[in-house]
């Protein structure tokens, strides 16, 4: 089986973080973000994985390379020269997916983090004898959403409403699909929206059906939601392999913390802390509701809640940060500074303290 991930463009949201490395390079849980797809894409049987990308593709190909060999599994890149939607660069890697075997594909958007359950939507799509099925998942505030009306008895989707201002219903697209080749024949190479043109199209003819996700889910390319995403992310992990996450009198609710990394003395962290490879934590910090990226220090009794520290990064002793404040890579805030939201630029040094949110460049 194959598969193609949408990995698009710059990341914009997710910056300062992205002006980095490109967002699925971005660690989640001390990975980056695109390796929790493509790992679980191979434990259903996927051999090549396509990623469908308009945006230093080098770069991503570069870092790929040592988890091809590792995972055993081929990743090429399918590279645009001008934006094609979320439709157009599934036309453009046409040549890629198709092999003749008639199975269908898997796609993905890189933002999206849960428990993909790819057994299940495998048998789920087979069974239906449909065209596609998409993935849909419950949110509690449908109106901020594009809605997929589905008839319940049967799983086929009726239509689409995008950010509906009466209810009509609470299922929304989750990003994860599994579409037989003929899809590809319902697609131009040009600009085009899966969502808005292609699935529709689909379900005119009834040949389109919805799962529901068991589980988390959380589309994880902006910070808050990032944040979100890494608490559901170790929920799941504590009922799934919880051997995995921290333990000890320091350790409070879900704490994943890389074994390279080294903890002080009489510190608190958690809960939904990820602490990096390499990553050095003095004593008597306090952690609560971030991320801290590979190789950065936390001095003495520094504070951190909401928010998250770039790679290499320093966090002086006595500094409090919070509010989703931002670090990009290698920035250094000073010893007592306060900082209430900032979103910092790499390669910064900040010696005065941000009191409201704000963009440091």
């Amino acid at each position: 089986m194959k598969a193609l991930i949408l990995v698009g463009g710059f990341g914009t949201r997710l910056r300062p973080l992205t002006l980095s490395f490109p967002k699925p390079l971005v660690d989640f849980a001390n990975k980056p973000m695109i390796l929790h797809q493509i790992e679980a894409l191979k434990d259903v049987g996927v051999t090549e994985v396509v990623l469908a990308i308009n945006y230093r593709p080098e770069v991503m190909i570069n870092f790929l390379k040592d988890f091809e060999d590792k995972l055993g599994i081929t990743i090429t890149c399918s590279q645009e020269t001008e934006p094609l939607g979320t439709a157009g660069p599934l036309a453009l890697a046409r040549d890629k997916l198709l092999d003749g075997s008639g199975e269908p594909f898997f796609v993905l958007n890189s933002d999206v983090i849960s428990e993909y359950p790819f057994a299940e939507l495998i048998k789920f799509h087979k069974s239906h004898g449909g065209e596609a099925t998409i993935m849909v998942t419950k949110v509690d505030e449908p109106s901020k959403y594009g809605v997929v009306v589905m008839e319940d008895t049967t799983d086929v989707v009726e239509r689409f409403v995008e950010k509906p201002k009466v209810f009509v219903g609470n299922k929304i697209n989750a990003g994860i699909y599994l579409l037989n080749p003929s899809v590809l024949d319902r697609i131009e190479l040009k600009p085009t929206s899966i969502e808005k043109e292609v699935f529709p199209r689909i379900a005119a003819d009834q040949k389109l059906y919805a799962m529901v996700l068991p589980g988390f889910w959380m589309d994880i390319g902006q910070p808050r939601d990032y944040i979100t995403g890494l608490r559901l992310y170790l929920d799941s992990l504590r009922k799934r392999s919880a051997a995995k996450l921290a333990t000890g009198t320091h350790v409070v609710g879900n704490v994943l913390v890389h074994e390279s990394a080294k903890i002080g003395e009489g510190c608190l962290i958690g809960p939904d802390v990820a602490i990096g490879p390499g990553c050095v934590v003095e004593d008597g910090v306090r952690l609560s509701r971030c991320t801290v990226m590979r190789g950065a220090r936390i001095k003495k009794h520094a504070c951190i809640s909401n928010s998250i520290v770039g790679w290499h990064s320093t966090v002086g002793k006595w500094a409090r940060i919070e509010n989703m404040t931002i670090l990009g890579e290698d920035v250094h805030v000073g010893d007592e500074v306060y900082s209430n939201g900032g979103v910092v630029l790499p390669h910064k040094e900040i010696k005065s303290s941000i009191l409201k949110p704000e963009i440091v460049m």
